[in-house]
């Protein structure tokens, strides 16, 4: 009966593969599946700033008057969510849910984009689609899950394999501030 051989301590991590590699390419869509979500979140944050009449007429812009929360969150109130109690109150702290929801927005997007703050900026728009989850309640389509949730654990996923290293700038911001604020990863 042959045994395995034991690790040992100092035996390196294996380096990442050649971008050339089945693996290589992986992470290279790893990058671009993070751009696109930047994208995303800065698109959001645009239209609903300027009223770019995607899904945000100009006269609901937040430029314009408008909130970029109490459509959503009063929507949510009315069908009944059971969680309306909670919108209402965050409804209440308009125009501080407004300036959080849309800085959000922004720093989610630019970070995903750049590839850098990725630590930050997965919890943060895990956590963002997490209460967009629960606000969208009663769901529709699948009572338990819906893209929000995809979405939120996807966010996880990229920042835990470093898609900021590709096609970004995670290694050069990893370099600048890893040894002293390894959160800011």
């Amino acid at each position: 009966m042959a045994t395995a051989a034991p690790s040992s301590p100092t035996t390196a991590p294996a380096a990442p593969a050649a971008v050339g590699s089945a693996r290589g390419w992986g992470f290279t869509v790893l990058g671009v599946v993070r751009i696109l979500l930047g994208f995303y979140f800065l698109w959001a944050f645009l239209d609903k700033l300027f009223g770019l009449g995607f899904s945000t007429p100009a006269e609901r812009a937040w430029i314009n008057g408008g909130s970029p929360t109490a459509g959503f969150l009063g929507g949510s109130i009315e069908g009944g969510n059971p969680f309306a109690g909670f919108w209402q109150f965050w409804l209440g702290l308009n125009p501080i849910t407004n300036i959080l929801f849309m800085a959000g927005l922004l720093g989610i997007g630019i970070a995903l984009l750049l590839g850098i703050g990725m630590r930050i900026a997965a919890v943060s728009g895990a956590a963002l689609y997490g209460l967009m989850y629960l606000a969208a309640f009663p769901m529709t389509t699948n009572p338990i899950i819906d893209d929000h949730v995809i979405l939120g654990v996807l966010m996880v996923a990229l920042a835990g394999l470093g898609a900021g290293e590709y096609l970004g700038l995670g290694k050069q911001w990893k370099a600048l501030v890893g040894r002293k604020a390894p959160y800011l990863i």
